[in-house]
């Protein structure tokens, strides 16, 4: 019967609205008391009956709740027989209840629409060759699909045939649709927009990158702030404290209107609302920019950041460096290349990648046996000779001594901003690699945007020799840059600057990053980063899109803008009501609860505001 009566809540309100309209009309138009009274009475009765269920299931668990005020309330001015004040009240605190929850409904339709581009079927190839149309639920990992024009990618895989133009906008929020050829990652949910693709599936279902971003969404609009977790303690000592004040002032007035309008005007609607329906504003607007913020409480943190640490190799940079520069000492370039293919394509770092595209046609070797020496490089066994590749801190802890030729030619590259990758056999140095990557397009422009946001600190971490972050920090603007540091080393100095009382924000997309990650104040994961640096991170940039960073900043500074205007509004609402009655004679019940729930409708629609939150374009 309970549940039945909580479903009925928005046709009871309706039903209260149409007798006090009936009310009034028999009143002022037909001047029939009867019918006055009764439809107000009616009206009062059926619209206390969800709210005091609701107060009553409170007190089973030992709180004392909003809905126990009006409860009192309305029964009080029942009993003292203003039947058209206790109508009204239990109508508006009703028509608020449903405003808050078509407000929360509507700031989450970033999950709806979300849910809504999951596809429901694929067309899977089966052993005969041809392609069946099956329920998304039945492909699993390794499948070939089929996508034609117009459908939706329904996994994440991996295109193995054709070409075509992918809209990535549910993933990333760009909407300019991408070029996929072979060997490229489509993701599930983006829609095809032109030409026809098979893939092979890499991951399904809720493993996919929109699974989780659905997830992740979903728990960071149920969490709570620590604005929203002081309100529900504050709402537990505040409903007593306005049922203790209206006592004693039906005690020493013996005035019983004036008691029961301090319960009504005493209700903190306002504030209870105000601040978690900012938050999954903000959440829901991020998630169709393609930022997406772990929880209510990062908001908090990332709007105060006032220092940002970036990683280098695929956060500032786009993450593909190539070989510009190569030179070869005592061994030819043919004879040298069959090592370093065949080595550095078991490392899955963007520098061995580089080398092995480089090399894309040599040998490959059989590789005895490899150690990763952490920060340095590999040291790996083939065919009985030793072999070096990694930085110059490799080759010194290995006891090697650079040629003043190499040791110039290392000094030189460095300062033009290339990565250093030496290649020693047998304890001789072999090849000297350069290796550059270009930095993120538009993202000096960016960096400036977030300056401008109050950000003092711009820093760059990163294992790489110090000339080479030396150039992209002047590229950039960056205040601080600093090379060759382990993961360790990133974690201490981050260690160090919260010491000194700064709120740091990190920012990076590796295995190596995910100490810092964890340590910052605010953990950024690039969204094509390594799982474990996606899962130890507050706030993810979907698909790499560190672009989307000075959104993501902006959008949790005006979230919290927001939600301290939404805490001011309420609290100033039921201040000036509660002296008014004091102070003044203009104030009644009806009128008081008509500005008490107006204040509701102001907090909700200053809240969805957020939903339409964009980054000034400088």
């Amino acid at each position: 019967m309970v549940r039945f009566i909580y479903k009925q809540k928005n046709r009871i309100m309706v039903l209260s609205f149409l007798l006090i309209v009936t009310g009034f009309i028999a009143h002022f138009g037909y001047q029939n008391e009867t019918i006055f009274n009764v439809t107000f009475m009616i009206a009062s009765i059926i619209g206390i009956i969800p709210i005091a269920l609701q107060a009553f299931q409170a007190l089973r668990v030992k709180v004392i709740s909003i809905d126990l005020l009006v409860t009192i309330a309305v029964i009080g001015a029942f009993i003292i027989q203003e039947y058209e004040e206790s109508a009204i009240v239990t109508f508006l605190f009703l028509f608020g209840a449903y405003l808050e929850q078509r407000t929360l409904n509507k700031t989450r339709s970033a999950i709806k629409a979300l849910t809504d581009m999951v596809p429901e079927s694929a067309l899977k190839q089966m052993a005969d060759g041809s392609f069946i149309e099956v329920d998304v639920d039945d492909v699993d990992v390794g499948d070939i699909l089929l996508v034609k024009t117009g459908a939706k990618v329904p996994v994440d895989g991996m295109v193995i045939s054709d070409s075509g133009l992918i809209n990535e906008a549910s993933i990333t929020g760009e909407g300019i649709p991408v070029k996929k050829e072979v060997d490229a990652n489509v993701f599930a949910g983006t829609i095809l927009e032109n030409g026809t693709l098979q893939l092979k599936a890499l991951k399904v279902g809720e493993d996919t990158t929109f699974g989780k971003i659905i997830e992740l969404v979903e728990e960071a609009q149920d969490s709570k702030s620590a604005a929203e977790k002081f309100i529900d303690k504050f709402a537990t000592w505040y409903t007593p404290l306005v049922l203790v004040i209206a006592f004693v002032v039906w005690l020493i007035t013996q005035d019983v209107p004036l008691a029961i309008t301090i319960l009504v005007l005493g209700c903190p609607g306002a504030l209870v609302i105000g601040v978690p329906v900012s938050n999954v504003a903000g959440i829901g607007n991020g998630a169709r920019q393609g930022v997406l913020l772990k929880g209510s409480e990062v908001i908090g943190d990332f709007s105060k950041t006032d220092t940002i640490v970036f990683d280098k190799t695929g956060t500032l940079t786009v993450g593909h460096p190539v070989v510009t520069k190569e030179h070869y000492y005592g061994m030819k370039k043919a004879d040298v290349a069959p090592y370093l293919y065949s080595i550095e394509k078991e490392s899955g770092h963007p520098l061995a990648k580089a080398i092995v595209n480089h090399f894309k046609d040599a040998k490959q070797l059989t590789i005895d046996h490899t150690d990763v020496v952490k920060g340095g490089g590999i040291k790996a066994e083939v065919s009985g000779k030793t072999i070096l590749v990694g930085n110059q801190a490799l080759m010194d802890s290995e006891g090697l001594t650079l040629s003043d030729e190499i040791q110039t030619e290392i000094k030189t590259l460095e300062q033009s901003g290339h990565s250093i990758v030496l290649t020693a056999l047998n304890n001789k140095v072999v090849s000297l690699m350069g290796i550059r990557d270009e930095i993120r397009p538009g993202l000096k422009k960016d960096l400036d945007r977030i300056k401008k946001m109050g950000v003092k600190n711009l820093i760059v971490l990163s294992g790489d020799n110090q000339g080479t972050v030396d150039v992209i920090a002047k590229e950039l603007g960056l205040t601080k840059a600093i090379g060759h540091m382990l993961p360790e080393d990133k974690a201490a100095y981050i260690k160090d600057l919260q010491a000194k009382g700064h709120v740091v924000a990190f920012v990076g997309d590796g295995v190596n990053d995910s100490p810092s990650l964890a340590l910052a104040n605010v953990g950024i994961a690039m969204g094509g980063g390594t799982d474990v640096a996606i899962e130890t991170s507050d706030v993810i940039l979907t698909n790499d899109n560190i672009n989307k960073l000075p959104h993501a900043l902006g959008l949790t500074k005006a979230t919290s803008n927001n939600m301290r205007q939404n805490i001011f509004i309420a609290v100033g609402v039921v201040a000036v009501l509660l002296v008014s009655l004091f102070v003044g004679d203009w104030l009644n019940m009806r009128l008081g609860m008509l500005i008490h729930e107006a204040s509701i409708l102001v907090v909700i629609l200053n809240a969805m505001r957020l939903l339409r939150f964009k980054i000034k374009k400088s």
